[in-house]
């Protein structure tokens, strides 16, 4: 009876010491692998399949000029490269460089927010920066100018390859994108969605969610030990 008190009160000492889940103690909560896999899959994903049809639609159709618009949906929807040595609707033309910088930044802050700051207990947080992180490596591939050969025009060098063209009419089109731009673009639209859609409430369920598939394991171990405990007492 005595072990059995003593066990009891050592297992009280314990939990008051630790700071209960979700609270102020815990600043970021514990990130579960999943979504480390999550993440890492989105982004490697979205980036290889961005430089993949980059490379196949370059190869097949040319580079920019050389071949005219292959329409999927005439007069609509179809394929023709061209390269972008701006940034969007090819603003900041020949500061491809720079665009290369802000992008290297924004990847570490991504980083840095979803798995040591704990945004990652979030899933459609971690999707929407997957996809946003895959967009970042596509087209910094292109901006660094791996792509480049020689011959090809100086400007190119820190440009981005695009090939999807779509358009309301001939006066009414839109610039020529890629799937970086895509995934990225669906991203940032998760990522507004869940800053002024979803409600407060509806987050926090989320974070609490995550927390309780975190800390499941390290329950079950104390559980165990305590049985352990009150068997050899008895």
């Amino acid at each position: 009876m005595v072990a059995s008190r003593t066990t009891s009160g050592s297992a009280h000492d314990r939990s008051s010491s630790e700071p209960p889940s979700g609270s102020p103690g815990q600043a970021s909560g514990k990130v579960t692998p999943d979504r480390w896999i999550l993440f890492f899959g989105l982004a490697g994903v979205g980036g290889a399949l961005d430089l993949w049809t980059k490379h196949q639609v370059f190869a097949w159709r040319g580079l920019p000029g050389q071949r005219d618009v292959y329409w999927l949906i005439d007069g609509y929807f179809g394929i023709q490269t061209a390269v972008n040595t701006g940034a969007v609707f090819g603003m900041g033309a020949g500061k491809g460089m720079f665009f290369a910088g802000v992008s290297v930044i924004a990847a570490v802050g991504i980083f840095l927010w979803l798995f040591v700051y704990g945004a990652a207990r979030s899933k459609w947080l971690t999707v929407a920066m997957g996809l946003i992180s895959g967009g970042i490596v596509g087209n910094l591939y292109d901006r660094l100018g791996l792509w480049w050969q020689p011959g090809y025009p100086d400007a190119w060098k820190t440009g981005v390859r695009d090939w999807i063209l779509w358009q309301a009419s001939d006066e009414m089109r839109w610039p020529n994108f890629n799937i970086a731009d895509s995934v990225l673009v669906t991203g940032a639209i998760m990522l507004m969605i869940h800053s002024f859609l979803m409600s407060p409430l509806d987050r926090s369920a989320e974070s609490d969610e995550a927390s309780r598939e975190g800390d499941e394991p390290a329950n079950e171990s104390e559980s165990a030990v305590a049985d352990r405990h009150s068997r050899s007492s008895d």
